[in-house]
């Protein structure tokens, strides 16, 4: 199950992104795309993408997901930098990726370490449901 706030999503992303960035400078995000059911969320796909500057919209994350193709309603965003700071190279950005995915896969709850969003950029936690 996940919950969301009521507002204005962008601003929801808008606020996360530039902190993360203000804080962290460039650095790679690993993105788990995500299908949310009314008691269930299931991982659909996975990607990552490097964070250059704070002036990324929601709405435009919102397209690069669309171009791939499938449908989603959610994504949590897991930031990563390189030894130095900065973004992973590929290989570096892959293999965490890949960690993030099995955690995911095996936990759901792991999403909350992530930054997790809606399909309207609202910030969003995993709860856990009681036994039924």
């Amino acid at each position: 199950m996940s919950t969301s706030e009521p507002g204005d999503g962008s601003i929801d992303f808008k606020a996360w992104i530039e902190d993360e960035f203000a804080r962290r400078g460039a650095f790679t995000a690993c993105v788990v795309l995500v299908e949310i059911g009314e008691q269930s969320v299931t991982p659909l796909a996975s990607t990552y993408l490097n964070v250059i500057g704070a002036e990324v919209d929601w709405l435009e994350i919102v397209a690069l997901f669309t171009g791939a193709g499938m449908p989603w309603d959610g994504a949590a965003f897991f930031p990563a930098a390189g030894p130095d700071g900065g973004p992973l190279d590929n290989a570096g950005a892959r293999a965490r990726l890949r960690e993030i995915e099995a955690r995911v896969k095996a936990e759901r709850l792991a999403i909350n370490e992530g930054f997790f969003f809606d399909r309207q950029g609202r910030r969003m936690m995993v709860e856990e449901m009681a036994p039924q």
